[in-house]
């Protein structure tokens, strides 16, 4: 999958996405009267891998429902994480194309490379399916 992929299913799927400078926050998701929209500061961005692997995990928020609300204390903001960042990973880490993968990268480093996504990405993913 390449970032203009994920462009295209946010589209797809009605989530706007939009670039606009944020003071403490790289990316942030909202959703409102059934509307979803992403805000992205790209002059926080490391590199177009950093971009795609936070583009995904938003898109993540969107289709899984995967709001909280800050405000509430029943509300626990790492379930709405989790949930988010483990649809990133089916969709840009297939298992299938993980296991294939594995029988010629041999380290997280080629992983990572061969996927497009960062290392750390890449250790989210080993550990939701070698769990």
């Amino acid at each position: 999958m390449v970032l203009n992929d994920l462009y295209a299913f946010a589209e797809q799927h009605d989530i706007d996405v939009d670039c606009m400078k944020l003071k403490t926050m790289q990316c942030v998701t909202l959703s409102l009267d059934g509307s979803n929209c992403i805000i992205i500061d790209p002059f926080q961005l490391k590199s177009s891998i950093d971009e795609m692997v936070k583009l995904a995990h938003e898109i993540g928020h969107c289709v899984t429902g995967s709001f909280y609300n800050e405000y509430s204390p029943l509300d626990i903001r790492a379930k709405h994480e989790h949930r988010a960042d483990k649809w990133a990973i089916k969709k840009l880490i297939p298992e299938d194309e993980l296991k294939n993968a594995l029988a010629f990268c041999i380290n997280r480093y080629e992983l990572s490379e061969h996927f497009g996504v960062s290392e750390d990405f890449m250790q989210k993913a080993l550990d939701l399916y070698l769990q």
